[in-house]
């Protein structure tokens, strides 16, 4: 059984760490392939490819200059305490979770990568921004989603044949990120739970950051649970949502909760 998260494009390599485990992203060499056509751009064509500002597009530019491999304790650092988005506010491995969670994590929880592809929890990643909707032009075609190909669908299976529990893959990563895992070559149940906020006048609706932080939060709670079945995913009530057994269907448990304020 497993996870799937997006990145974030908020990182932390400041705080201390909460675990000293780590591991090697598997797809590193292709990563450096993708690093190596990002640094023959100049700022204004990163820019405009990713939908930056000038400011931002040159920290990224310096960002692929520093990249390095292999990457090491002492220049990266384990994704899921990299990550610094609404997704891992919900996850909350960095206060939560001890060292058989993060061992749990390792085993049941995968984060798709633009740049990366495919990582685990554990996996040393340094300072980017490469998001998998890039329409960045190389010898594989026009996009990210051609540049992966088949290479994370395939990795996701091998990863799932692996983990504790059914072959069963819960999306909790958004759309844009969930189109490089081909789910119809995955030969598993394909679960992709929504959560939504319930206004006062009845109706439902999808808030992206209220969404992001409840799917990290369905994951971290996943793993501190050890949950090994679909039917045990009705259970969460993790961030006051509860499961709405007549809005669900069984590709989609849908979770609710009262709209809070600001929301």
């Amino acid at each position: 059984m497993l996870a799937l998260l997006s990145p974030a494009k908020s990182l932390d390599f400041a705080s201390p760490l909460s675990t000293r485990k780590h591991s090697e992203p598997r797809l590193l060499d292709r990563a450096a392939e993708l690093i190596e056509l990002m640094r023959e751009k100049d700022p204004a064509q990163i820019a405009n490819l990713m939908h930056l500002s000038e400011e931002l597009a040159q920290l990224n530019l310096d960002r692929y200059r520093d990249f390095t491999v292999p990457h090491t304790r002492a220049n990266a650092r384990p994704a899921v305490l990299a990550f610094n988005g609404d997704t891992y506010t919900g996850l909350d491995a960095r206060a939560s979770f001890d060292e058989r969670d993060h061992t749990e994590a390792q085993k049941t929880v995968r984060i798709l990568s633009g740049l990366y592809g495919l990582l685990r929890p554990l996996d040393l990643i340094q300072p980017y921004r490469l998001e998998m909707g890039t329409k960045l032009v190389t010898e594989r075609g026009g996009d990210l989603y051609q540049w992966w190909g088949t290479t994370i669908t395939d990795l996701v299976r091998d990863d799932l044949a692996a983990s504790p529990g059914p072959d069963v893959v819960v999306v909790l990563a958004s759309a844009e990120y969930a189109q490089a895992v081909h789910t119809d070559a995955l030969d598993a149940r394909v679960i992709t739970p929504r959560f939504e906020e319930v206004n006062p006048d009845g109706r439902a609706q999808v808030i992206s950051f209220c969404a992001k932080r409840a799917r990290g939060a369905m994951a971290g709670w996943m793993v501190r649970h050890r949950i090994r079945g679909v039917r045990a995913l009705r259970d969460f009530d993790g961030l006051g949502y509860h499961w709405d057994a007549d809005a669900s269907t069984p590709a989609q448990p849908v979770f609710r909760r009262a709209r809070r304020t600001g929301a």
